[in-house]
């Protein structure tokens, strides 16, 4: 499906698709990911990762942007399926 529209719209073939495994995350948005597919709040991540809650909440939306999501539980559902590669 994604192929599909991305052709339609004219994207180039090589583009990798959103929420993809070629989406590279840094080790520290990856932790960030990890926790989030654990449940974890921003407060939670922010405390088991000593930094502030801002800080969490914004390696999130890094995390939201980079893979082209709008939610944590697609954070989660992704990191799930990248496990199993």
């Amino acid at each position: 499906m994604d192929a599909a529209v991305a052709y339609t719209l004219g994207a180039p073939a090589t583009e990798a698709p959103t929420g993809s495994a070629a989406v590279t995350l840094t080790k520290r948005e990856r932790q960030v990911a990890d926790l989030v597919a654990q449940g974890l709040s921003n407060k939670q991540i922010a405390a088991k990762l000593v930094i502030s809650q801002r800080t969490a909440q914004s390696h999130v939306e890094h995390i939201l942007t980079k893979l082209g999501f709008s939610s944590r539980a697609q954070i989660a559902a992704w990191i799930t399926e990248n496990a199993r590669d």
